[in-house]
This record gives structure tokens, C-alpha cells and sequence, in this order.
């Protein structure tokens, strides 16, 4: 991070101009219902004539079928993130490049994930997004580890070796991932919070807006994951620090009945912005349509906050959720293609607007 990078006035009508470009090239449910006819070579083709041209020609002497949709998203994720870097001036840097830090966050659980399932370390390094701070040297070497704890070990002087190291023996102990992957969670949005909640400038305010959101809407996901795992772990114990919604006693009561949670968001300041969103959520009847009930309501959150708020950090980063949400529907389209699911069976898999 430069002088230049993180001094003087933050350069927000140019990134959000060139932001307003790049979201209007991403793909809409109707590409998605598209592909969801392809197999995955029609899908990588398809994908040729939209803006992933330079990653699947550049790969594609390399892969094919789902390996080449594979690398060509993370690549091209990576690419546009890295662009919002270099646009940006000022604290509006800064700002962009905590946030970034999202994809460390998703690579060291994606590594313990897949120690978890025995993966082999090929198949770890594919689901990697080299768009965080952690190098490409250091992620490809924590995918070889062959344990948990040898992956925890080599986490030890990143920002997630204390926490991960804390956690280990509740891991340990219950043999579920939860006690990791929320002390991976802890450590980004404790990082994402430190020094710009007290704070009277407009700009920044508007971050901590968006990221107490976020933070909201994972610790309802985590209370979920932890009633639905059978684990003997209590929801408050997992809280994290940060957002409005809930306080920690909350989560417990809340967290045995999806029905007791949307009520209890549709009372909330969320509740008028995220209606629609909220009958999806009280619909869902599994883990995975409560969640993708999530990531949706969370996007028309972000959406909103960026039409009131239109030179400012939040278009920017409605941006990056909407990014992902392109990668990992299409991600969800190929694999489900290549397993033989049927079209609905795929089309749940994907979060839609």
C-alpha cells in the first residue's frame, strides 16, 4: 500500500463510474436460466462471448469442460478486484482493500474445508481466489498440508493464527468445522470494524452501515449452521462483534426456528428494505434455501444503500457481492451440469434476484 494509495481525497465519482460499467456487463437470471441448459462446454463457449473472452482463451490449451470454467472465474475475479485496487485513491483504498481481505477469509476455510473432505491439493488449489493479501506462493503451499492442524500451524503468523489456534480445540472436541470457520470470520470482520466505527465522516459511515449488514446477516447464518449441526455448541459463543440486529443472548433463542428469525428481521430496520427477500427466507425449507435467502437479501440491501447513497463506498462494494454472486452461480451451473442434476435441482443451487 503506497503514500499515494492511502493519502488525500478518496477519488469516489471515477471508481464508481467505472463500477456502473462493470455491473452492467454482469450476468442477469435470464444468462443463468441459459446456461442452465448447457453442458459445460457450451457454458465455457457462451462464456467466450461475454467479458470472460481473455480468461477462457488464455486457458483454454490448458483445461476444458468445468476445469476451464473453474480457472477462468477465479481469474477473472480476481482481475476485477485487483482493478478496484488500482482505481482507487485515498481512504477509499483502504477501504477497498480491507474488504478484499473477504477472500483471504474464504481461501483458508476453503483449505480447511478440503483437508476436512479429503480433497487432494489439486482440487483445493482450484476453488483458491488470488485476490486477497495472503501470496499465491503461500496458498498453494497451505492446500499441500495434510492435516488440520498442520494447515492451523502454517496459519500461526497471519492475522488467523491466534483465533485459529484458539479454536482448534473446540474442533477437536466436536469434530465440526464451525468453531474454525467462525474464528476465520471473527478475525476479517473484527479487521473490517477496527477504528472507523467512532466516527463522524459521512464516507465512512457509510461503511460501517454496510458492513454491520453484513456482519448481521452471518451471525444469523452461523446460529443456523450451529442448530442444524447437532453440535453441542452455543450460538453466543460464536457471535460476532460488530453489527445491530442481534446481541449475542439472542442468537440462542433465535437460532432453533428460521420462522423466529425472519420475524424477528422483518421488525428490525432491515425489515422494509428486504420484504420480498424475507418471504424467500421464510419459505426456505433446508439450510442452503435459508442461506441463499440470505446472500439475497443482503444484495437488494447493498443495492439500496447504493441508489441513496451513489458516490460513495457502498456502490463499490454491492459491486464485489454481486461479482461473487455471478462466479459462484456459474461455478454452481457447471458443477451441477457435470454431476447430472436436473434443472431445478441446479437452479436452487443458485441465488437469485
Amino acid at each position: 500500500m503506497t503514500a499515494r494509495e492511502t493519502e488525500g481525497a478518496s477519488n469516489y465519482e471515477y471508481v464508481t463510474a467505472r463500477v456502473q460499467a462493470r455491473r452492467a456487463a454482469l450476468f442477469d437470471d435470464e444468462d443463468y436460466r441459459k446456461l442452465i441448459r448447457m453442458g459445460p462446454g457450451e457454458i465455457a463457449r457462451y462464456m467466450e462471448e461475454t467479458e470472460y473472452e481473455e480468461e477462457i482463451n488464455a486457458l483454454g490449451s490448458r483445461y476444458d469442460g468445468v476445469d476451464l470454467i473453474e480457472h477462468a472465474l477465479n481469474r477473472n475475479l480476481a482481475k476485477h478486484f485487483n482493478d478496484l485496487l488500482r482505481w482507487a485513491d485515498g481512504p477509499l483504498y483502504e477501504f477497498i482493500a480491507r474488504y478484499l481481505r473477504k477472500f483471504d477469509a474464504w481461501n483458508v476455510k476453503t483449505v480447511v474445508r478440503g483437508i476436512y473432505s479429503d480433497s487432494e491439493p489439486e482440487e483445493i488449489r482450484e476453488d483458491l481466489i488470488y485476490a486477497g493479501e495472503l501470496d499465491r506462493a503461500f496458498l498453494d503451499r497451505l492446500a499441500e498440508a495434510a492435516t488440520i492442524e498442520d494447515a492451523v500451524e502454517l496459519l500461526d503468523r497471519t492475522r488467523y493464527g491466534d483465533a485459529l489456534e484458539a479454536a482448534y480445540d473446540d474442533y477437536e472436541e466436536t469434530g465440526v468445522l464451525i468453531p474454525l470457520e467462525n474464528a476465520v470470520d471473527r478475525t476479517y470482520y473484527e479487521g473490517l470494524m477496527a477504528g472507523v466505527t467512532e466516527t463522524d465522516n459521512r464516507a465512512t459511515q457509510l461503511y460501517v452501515e454496510f458492513l454491520q449488514a453484513e456482519i448481521d446477516f452471518r451471525n444469523a447464518r452461523n446460529a443456523l449452521r450451529i442448530a442444524r449441526s447437532g453440535a453441542d455448541l452455543d450460538p453466543a459463543d460464536y457471535f460476532i462483534e460488530g453489527g445491530t440486529l442481534f446481541r449475542a443472548s439472542e442468537l440462542s433463542q433465535l437460532s432453533t426456528s428460521v420462522d423466529e428469525l425472519a420475524t424477528f428481521i422483518r421488525e428490525s430496520t432491515y425489515g422494509d428494505d428486504l420484504s420480498a427477500a424475507l418471504d424467500e427466507l421464510e419459505d426456505a425449507d433446508s439450510l442452503i434455501g435459508f442461506e441463499h435467502a440470505l446472500d439475497a437479501a443482503l444484495l437488494e440491501y447493498s443495492d439500496h444503500l447504493s441508489h441513496v447513497f451513489p458516490l460513495s463506498i457502498c456502490p463499490v462494494l454491492a459491486y464485489v457481492l454481486a461479482k461473487e454472486r455471478e462466479v459462484d452461480n456459474i461455478r454452481a451451473i457447471a458443477r451441477g451440469r457435470e454431476a447430472g442434476l436436473s434443472e431445478d435441482e441446479i437452479e436452487s443451487e443458485l441465488v437469485m434476484l
